[in-house]
């Protein structure tokens, strides 16, 4: 087995991909002519919206993502050199602040934003970094 992707299931694809972009300077992998499907460029594995219509065809019942609601118990994580300047962009593209860069006991830089969604969002440093 390898992770393949990771999906995260959204009322509107585009303005999340917007989102995505603009808070996070992830490219645009691909984004489906009928904007119910997309990809963001990640590296090894990618990050991929879907519109939560189009995923009820398949799993008819979760729990939406909402930013007014708690965060889901799964984040997104992504990996930068320097977390204070991703938390800043971030904040600057319009995501909401949960934890400001943190260095964690084991030497790890963190911090936590949610995005237009209300989907966890960690920024870090590489494990050692």
């Amino acid at each position: 087995m390898r992770l393949g992707y990771t999906l995260i299931y959204v009322p509107d694809v585009p303005a999340t991909v917007e989102f995505y972009e603009r808070c996070f300077d992830l490219p645009r992998r691909f984004l489906h002519e009928s904007n119910e499907y997309a990809e963001m460029e990640t590296g090894a594995t990618a990050l991929g919206f879907v519109d939560e219509t189009l995923a009820r065809q398949s799993v008819a019942d979760y729990r939406l993502n909402r930013p007014s609601d708690p965060a889901a118990g799964i984040e997104v994580g992504l990996v930068t050199d320097d977390v204070p300047a991703a938390y800043t962009r971030a904040l600057a593209g319009g995501a909401e602040a949960v934890l400001e860069p943190t260095q964690k006991p084991w030497g790890q830089w963190v911090a936590y934003v949610r995005d237009l969604n209300g989907v966890l969002v960690e920024l870090c440093t590489s494990m050692g970094d």
